[in-house]
């Protein structure tokens, strides 16, 4: 990364907004996700992380669902977390942000207990996930009219 990154959980009101406000340019702006699918009541209970600037501008969010939050995308494994709504702004692409993200991610999840964790990757994203370790199951399937593919790694 050469630009001066943090990441950190998302604690605060402010740090969580940041996180709305990214996967708003990414989802809803960028690829046309509607607005009331991409916020969800799992955003309540999961764990955010952000990626920020040392100037204090957001780059980058993603969150962490784990027990009976993570439970309908896990196939009900309470061992396994669920990563999702990974999201880096598009001026911020290219600089590892996303890698960073996944393993802040990670370690959250480790934190928790789990021993894995699943995610469902847009079909043109599985080689970035695959170089972090994720391994693809299942078949394709439609998101938000986006093409997708179960992912899980073992911690």
């Amino acid at each position: 990364m050469s630009t001066p990154v943090t990441v950190r959980i998302a604690e605060d009101p402010a740090d969580r907004e940041a996180c709305f406000a990214i996967r708003k340019e990414v989802f809803v702006a960028e690829q046309g996700v509607p607005q009331d699918i991409e916020y969800d009541v799992y955003d309540a209970v999961a764990v955010h992380v952000l990626a920020v600037r040392e100037d204090g501008e957001p780059l980058g969010t993603g969150r962490l669902l784990f027990g009976e939050a993570a439970a309908a995308k896990t196939g009900g494994d309470a061992s396994v977390g669920s990563l999702g709504r990974l999201a880096v702004a598009g001026a911020a692409r290219g600089l590892g942000i996303g890698v960073a993200l996944v393993r802040a991610i990670e370690e959250a999840a480790r934190a928790h207990g789990l021993s894995a964790v699943d995610l469902h990757a847009q079909s043109h994203a599985l080689g970035f996930y695959e170089r972090l370790g994720y391994e693809a199951y299942g078949p394709e399937f439609l998101d938000a009219g986006i093409p997708h593919r179960s992912m899980r790694r073992v911690l």
